[in-house]
């Protein structure tokens, strides 16, 4: 029996040939568009998960109060982690004390490489599950040991063993190579991580730890745990969150710092916190791509539901002869099951074969890794799952439907479909295009949130502006040489010496006063330390006052004010105005436009910078804009070298860094507007299947029509009216759900665009435009065939 229905169902298949490649191709399309956002939502939902311990690993995290506002940061200073082991160890397991993400030159031989790692205390192999390929778990104990990945020990060492070998750390620190571990994959927080080295080679090779005045305002480092078996996140919470209130002095208790544990399992999906309480993160994303899968795998299925039950009335006769034989309602039922799942079970294979050739051109995307999980039983489980779902979503209303039809009526040829037969397929089309309009609406907004903040004045010039990453200060101590050096090259117009990227503030301070401060407020200001020409190489924007300058001994003890600083402080006029830090007076000379550091997405952070030159992590160098940027930069790696042979020569393109601030926005948009065309071209070919067989259907009408003195034109309203409509239709709806959904977007950003009525206008006219150019080919073949062949067929 089953034989005999896969035999009807492949020749029913091959007879419609034009509807079966719209059926099989529009389900295939749809099942691998869902297939790719179900894998999406996989990797992003196993982020961490490589980790063993990742239900009981946990960040201590902390809220402040910062001038009224209350922020969330994941660094806290470092006595804290001793303070927990001891006050509170039966909560927990393991309290690793941690500096994440440092630069330093890594070399052997004439092998060196600039490269980022973390420096953990020893428990933190066994704490975030570091596979050894080579060493032991105790690998950290030696304060002058080190740990590298695989990449990176193959890269110094080729394919001689790494093990007990000596390398040099910045061209100062020689530690001996203990282990090497597998490398972490991209879904996990610590994938950028190269090599692991003690928290004690940190300590003692960096002289600032030591001699903080007081170890509890430092909040520069991370403290990773792992909460006993028996312990529960939220009361651990509870019970740690005064435990820095207690220790601060009285100045920085009134920002009322409150600790927290927030668990490995949340630092991906719900990183965002607002006044102190989580509001998600890339969850939503998670949420909303989901939507979109469910979404476009429905479109596929209105697709084969819309085509099956158009082409009834050719079948009725079938489903009429074989009632009258004897054919029970369940087996007709099964027969067009089994047409549903048999184009199904194609639609999966080409599926399969459509996502592992997209897979290469999707993870560039959407910045991943993925591949398909050939040998997870939970993919097939849900392969076949999802195609049994489909089969039964798309062919139980057809199924149904045809299996209904009464043989006497068919077989005397009085069976009609009815005047109303046509709403279900017609709601099903404005369904669909309710979908693809509001995918179209909400693209156009994403990509104008990103554009509005892109168009944001910045308030410096990023264009040929270079950052040089210095983990050896050998070109700090050349400084005034190599700038000469350069200068005579011609590669550069303007260079200068910084505490940090120009994209990033990495430092800040609560100890400063003002004029008229009042005693009550505490707020913490990104302070960054620049050297002379910094205003030049960046090219901000001078408000009030003047720049840095060498005419000027006092400029060491000398500060200049950005406009929310000034805001902040209340300084009418701020120039000859004196404040002081850490009861150090400073003169303010001047007054710069707001310069973008942080987030292009919220105001800009008040921010105080002073001259020092002793504290250089990057050199900013502006490119002559006559030469060529490879020029420039071999000119400048030329003189580098000269100076700093052990540092290999680095460099990033500000306004890339920049760039990258939009990256999970643009990242989105890119898939969001993907997603959209594939919705829409599935929506499409079931149109362009719908059109077909309206005008199959209305042939002898049409070549009537000709004759009575139709044109073509008449004819071609007459065929398009109809769906001219259901998308005006599906524009009414879709407009108030994607402004909805959309606006609820746009509040997460401070800094944010409006939702513009032309944005409505131009993706209902957009869909109106595709309606007609589906349809059209087919209207106008109808309105263009000879009405004599149309009317002698029978």
């Amino acid at each position: 029996m089953i034989q005999n229905y896969l035999k009807i169902a492949l020749r029913t298949l091959f007879r419609n040939k034009v509807y079966s490649f719209i059926n099989i191709g529009g389900l295939a399309v749809g099942m691998a568009v869902t297939m790719l956002i179900g894998l999406w939502v996989w990797d992003e939902l196993s982020f961490n998960k490589y980790h063993k311990n990742y239900n009981r690993i946990a960040k201590v995290m902390q809220h402040i109060t910062n001038n009224g506002d209350i922020q969330t940061r994941e660094s806290v200073p470092y006595p804290l982690a001793e303070e927990l082991r001891k006050n509170y160890g039966s909560d927990f397991k393991h309290v690793v004390l941690s500096m994440d993400d440092v630069w330093n030159v890594l070399s052997y031989g004439d092998n060196k490489f600039l490269k980022v790692g973390s420096y953990f205390e020893p428990q933190g192999i066994e704490v975030f599950d570091v596979k050894m390929l080579k060493g032991s778990a105790d690998c950290l104990k030696d304060p002058s040991s080190i740990i590298l990945s695989e990449s990176v020990a193959i890269a110094l060492f080729g394919k001689t063993d790494p093990l007990d070998k000596v390398i040099k750390m910045d061209n100062q620190y020689n530690v001996k190579v203990t282990g090497v571990y597998e490398d972490f994959p991209r879904n996990s927080t610590f994938n950028t991580v190269t090599f692991i080295a003690p928290f004690k080679l940190f300590y003692n090779r960096y002289g600032w730890v030591r001699t903080i005045a007081d170890p509890w305002r430092a909040n520069a480092f991370q403290i990773y745990t792992q909460v006993a078996d028996n312990a529960d996140f939220d009361k651990v919470s509870l019970k740690i969150k005064d435990v820095k209130l207690k220790k601060v002095n009285s100045e920085l208790a009134k920002m009322k710092p409150t600790l927290f544990l927030q668990p490995m399992a949340n630092w991906h999906l719900y990183s965002n916190f607002k006044d102190g309480f989580n509001v998600g993160g890339r969850i939503q994303y998670i949420w909303f791509f989901s939507i979109i899968g469910a979404f476009v795998l429905l479109l596929a299925c209105i697709n084969f539901m819309n085509l099956s039950t158009a082409r009834s009335a050719k079948r009725a006769k079938e489903v009429g002869v074989r009632k009258a034989i004897g054919s029970a309602h369940g087996q007709l039922i099964s027969q067009f099951y089994s047409e549903s799942f048999l184009v199904v079970t194609i639609a999966f294979i080409f599926s399969l074969c459509l996502v592992q050739l997209c897979l290469p051109f999707f993870n560039e995307l959407a910045n991943k890794n993925i591949i398909i999980l050939w040998s997870n039983p939970l993919f097939w489980l849900a392969g076949i799952s999802f195609s049994v779902f489909t089969g039964l979503m798309a062919g139980t209303y057809p199924a149904l439907y045809l299996s209904s039809f009464q043989p006497v009526k068919v077989l005397k040829g009085t069976f009609s479909i009815g005047r109303f037969a046509s709403i279900p397929r017609k709601a099903l089309v404005v369904m669909q295009f309710t979908v693809s309009i509001t995918l179209i609406i909400g693209t156009i907004v994403i990509f104008r949130q990103i554009q509005y903040a892109k168009n944001r004045p910045i308030g410096y010039e990023t264009n040929g502006l270079v950052s040089l990453p210095q983990a050896i200060n050998e070109i700090h101590k050349h400084f005034d040489v190599v700038k000469d050096e350069l200068y005579k090259t011609g590669a550069i117009v303007s260079i200068c010496e910084t505490s940090g990227p120009t994209t990033e503030s990495w430092s800040s301070s609560s100890a400063f006063e003002w004029p008229g401060k009042d005693p009550n407020q505490l707020a913490e200001i990104p302070i960054v330390g620049t050297s002379y020409d910094y205003g030049k190489t960046i090219g901000w924007q001078m408000k009030e006052g003047r720049d840095f300058s060498k005419a000027f001994a006092t400029d060491s003890s000398s500060v200049i004010l950005n406009e929310s600083a000034v805001k902040l402080m209340g300084l009418k006029n701020p120039i000859g105005k004196t404040i002081t830090w850490f009861k150090q007076p400073f003169t303010v000379i001047g007054v710069v436009k707001n310069v973008i550091m942080q987030s292009p997405y919220e105001q800009v952070k008040p921010t105080i910078y002073n001259f020092n030159k002793e504290d250089v992590a990057y050199i900013l160098a502006k490119i002559n804009p006559e030469m060529s940027a490879s020029m420039a930069l071999s000119k400048i790696k030329t003189v580098f070298d000269k100076y700093n042979p052990s540092q290999p020569f680095d460099y990033n393109f500000v306004d890339e860094e920049y760039a990258k601030k939009f990256g999970d926005e643009v990242q989105i948009s890119k898939l969001a507007s993907t997603f959209a065309v594939l919705a829409i071209f599935i929506s499409c070919l079931g149109l362009f299947g719908l059109a077909s067989f309206v005008a199959e259907q209305r042939t002898k009408e049409i070549g009537i029509r000709k004759v009575l003195g139709a044109t073509v034109l008449n004819l071609w309203q007459l065929l398009s009216k109809d769906f001219v409509f259901l998308v005006m239709l599906s524009f009414l709806l879709a407009t108030p759900i994607a402004y909805f959904f959309m606006n609820s977007w746009l509040k997460k950003y401070e800094y944010r665009s409006d939702i513009s009525w032309w944005i409505f206008v131009a993706s209902g006219l957009g869909a109106l435009l595709i309606t007609l150019l589906t349809v059209s080919y087919q209207a106008i073949k109808a309105a263009s065939a000879n009405p004599v062949k149309s009317l002698r067929t029978e």
